[in-house]
């Protein structure tokens, strides 16, 4: 897991996450060698791209086997000449996996280059095509159709319309120019639209631009397993808190059969538009979405306006959802991590307060999961702990990820360069049961 530079903070940042996971519990355990390199070992996994790219299937339409082959097929399409197996998870019947060819080390680099924004080039290492708006800069007389290789700025310090960029970056691999420099820099104003078809990443994934949209969900595995581990049934009142863009709130109807009520709420109007689209897309109708603070949706007493949304009476919903909002350290790939450690400490009140709200909207013997994307403790296990001792009514029921993690042997591939990985999944997942 070299290929790509650790991830890196700011400084701060960098000495409050050491002090973390050296802390003298994690060394008494561990050792002081072992602690240490577990620790390096995930600051080089979160810069790399997952080995697998997850999809989830929309089992309200078709079957998984019906979806795998009609995604097999697409796949064929796209990578002429490579033989890509299309998974099923073992454990997950809803899930299949697609893995990721990767890293490649053999490939030319050409002299004119495109510098994409970080966010940009993280989705071109998950299989995305470049987009004009995430191109900050492409050399000087580059024209359609030109072959570029193309670089991320990692660090956010090329000047947008530059020829020549020569700061940190990183090289994604190669593309065909769909638009010349002038046209993308334009002054009429900004182009959408592709502006670089990746044909030689460095990293090989599918591309699911209108790829079976009604059927495919693209989605992280640790994502899945969250809906899956809260086990919503047929017929009970589910709570989503914060759930934009809706990938974990369409998985929760598709797990019930469409059959009950999701309540989804995220406090955005334009994310609770997407959680609107995504459920129809996938033709579910159980999903009720408002736009609405998730710290303000418990109501004392029954309004007579009420229209089934918020806020709510206590004791409301038999199992709850709260993906809380994070710093977000576990998203992958991420080779430049921004937020200041005023922002990275902010979010543990916040997180509290939309528990607090979640345990009294609980019915008795319900179900909460709360779950991050983050990897701090502060965020996650001293939550965790916070919340069984604020709420003696709360059961901590454990809960092995082991079940969901797995090596594939994957025999038909090419590359010699590709080989096994295990899952790396750094986000908190914590199932708790009101007595």
């Amino acid at each position: 897991m070299t290929f790509f530079p650790k991830i890196s903070f700011q400084f701060e940042v960098e000495e409050y996450l050491t002090k973390v996971f050296r802390n003298k519990e994690l060394i008494t355990a561990l050792g002081a060698q072992e602690a240490e390199s577990k620790y390096q070992s995930l600051l080089s996994h979160l810069s790399h791209p997952p080995g697998f790219t997850t999809v989830r299937v929309n089992t309200r339409l078709a079957s998984v086997k019906h979806v795998k082959k009609l995604l097999l097929e697409e796949i064929q399409k796209q990578f002429k000449g490579l033989c890509v197996p299309v998974l099923e998870h073992p454990k997950l019947q809803d899930v299949l996996l697609i893995p990721v060819i990767g890293p490649r080390g053999d490939l030319k680099k050409h002299a004119s280059e495109v510098i994409v924004g970080a966010h940009c080039g993280y989705a071109v290492l998950r299989g995305a095509h470049v987009y004009v708006p995430g191109i900050v800069s492409a050399s000087k007389f580059m024209k359609a159709g030109d072959l570029v290789s193309v670089y991320s700025d990692i660090e956010g310090k090329c000047r947008r319309g530059a020829k020549e960029f020569e700061g940190v970056k990183v090289f994604l691999g190669n593309g065909i120019s769909e638009l010349s420099r002038s046209e993308i820099f334009s002054s009429s104003g900004p182009l959408n639209g592709m502006g670089v078809r990746m044909v030689e990443p460095v990293y090989l994934s599918p591309s699911f631009d209108d790829v079976l949209p009604s059927h495919l969900f693209l989605q992280n595995l640790p994502s899945v397993v969250v809906s899956h581990i809260l086990n919503p049934q047929p017929g009970e009142r589910i709570l989503d808190m914060c759930a934009a863009p809706g990938g974990k709130t369409t998985h929760l109807a598709t797990l019930m059969h469409d059959q009950g009520e999701v309540i989804a709420m995220d406090k955005i109007a334009s994310k609770v538009k997407k959680i609107k689209q995504n459920a129809e897309l996938l033709q579910l109708n159980c999903i009720k979405s408002f736009c609405y603070d998730g710290t303000k949706a418990l109501s004392v007493e029954k309004r007579e306006d009420e229209q089934g949304g918020p806020p709510f009476l206590p004791e409301s919903f038999d199992r709850i959802l709260l993906d809380a909002p994070c710093s977000g350290m576990g998203q992958r790939p991420n080779m430049a991590y921004s937020s200041t450690l005023k922002e990275v400490t902010s979010y543990q009140p916040l997180q509290r307060k939309l528990f607090t709200v979640a345990v009294k909207l609980l019915k008795p013997g319900g179900v909460i999961v709360y779950s991050t994307c983050t990897i701090t403790l502060s965020e996650n296990e001293e939550q965790v702990a916070w919340a069984l001792k604020t709420f003696p009514c709360l059961q901590l029921q454990p809960q092995s990820l082991s079940r969901y993690l797995f090596m594939y042997p994957v025999h038909c591939l090419p590359l010699s360069q590709f080989g096994n990985r295990s899952w790396n999944c750094v986000g908190n997942l914590t199932l708790e049961e009101r007595a």
